[in-house]
């Protein structure tokens, strides 16, 4: 039999299982790539919040790094909640050293508000860890975090691009889900200075949507182990996250989860 691709997610762990590794481990079991994990955190939660999180040693989050792509290999690596500069800092390290690509998703708050960057990690995401990165994925709230710019229109979007690229991954990806001037729409911009893709897509009317980010960053991560470049990886991407957002259910008393096997339920 034939191995699958292999894709490394570097994340926090969601208890609830809408987020964080256990959104990227299905995720990537949806698109057909085996994914393995490198915990950096424990958090404790469900569908109304975080309720508490433990950040692990820099020499765990090595270690199991290293345990992985030393001895089985990796061909895409997604990472997700980082917490501190330590951590930014060595995951930084490890990327350095691997000739995969990177998918960086600079999580900085939950679905909820609750931060999930300290304040003092702010400048090593900047200067350490998204230089490594092949697609770094900001949302509205993380694009105003790491440039200070406030996006109200797509021409904001343009701009906030540049300032990310500035910071030297060499394609962004400006997520404008949460864009209140397209009210029909859910618009995001991919651009690596010179070529841009705009990428819409009908906006669901649901409140479901714990995961979404984790989900688009593990999507495309899973393409570009599979070969796609990235202008491929992100548009498949956004189809499939734009189906689990629609697809999302009720789970708790709260915000639920997209549907990771809404393909697999819709047959």
């Amino acid at each position: 039999m034939s191995r699958p691709p292999l894709c490394l997610t570097v994340a926090g762990s969601d208890s609830g299982g809408g987020a964080g590794i256990q959104a990227d481990l299905k995720t990537m079991l949806a698109l057909g790539v085996h994914g393995m994990s490198v915990v950096t955190a424990v958090t404790a939660q469900n569908s109304l919040g975080v309720r508490g999180a433990w950040e692990l040693p820099a020499e765990a989050v090595r270690a199991q790094y290293r345990a992985v792509v030393d001895d089985i290999g990796v061909q895409a690596v997604k990472t997700g909640m980082l917490s501190s500069a330590v951590l930014v800092e060595t995951v930084a390290e490890l990327l350095a050293d691997t000739a995969a690509p990177a998918v960086v998703d600079p999580v900085g708050v939950s679905k909820h508000g609750d931060a999930l960057l300290a304040a003092s990690a702010l400048d090593a995401v900047r200067t350490r860890l998204l230089p490594r990165a092949t697609v770094a994925t900001p949302n509205l709230d993380e694009v105003a975090q790491l440039t200070g710019i406030e996006v109200g229109s797509e021409d904001d979007m343009r701009r906030a691009a540049d300032a990310v690229l500035g910071f030297g991954p060499r394609w962004a990806l400006i997520k404008g889900g949460h864009l209140a001037a397209h009210g029909g729409e859910a618009v995001d911009l991919l651009t690596d200075g010179a070529a841009e893709h705009w990428l819409r897509a009908p906006r669901h009317d649901n409140r479901h949507t714990h995961g979404t980010g984790c989900t688009l960053a593990s999507a495309i991560a899973a393409g570009l182990a599979q070969g796609a470049d990235v202008p491929e990886a992100v548009t498949a991407a956004k189809e499939y996250v734009t189906g689990a957002i629609a697809a999302g259910f009720a789970l708790g008393a709260g915000i639920g989860p997209v549907d990771h096997a809404w393909r697999w339920r819709s047959r």
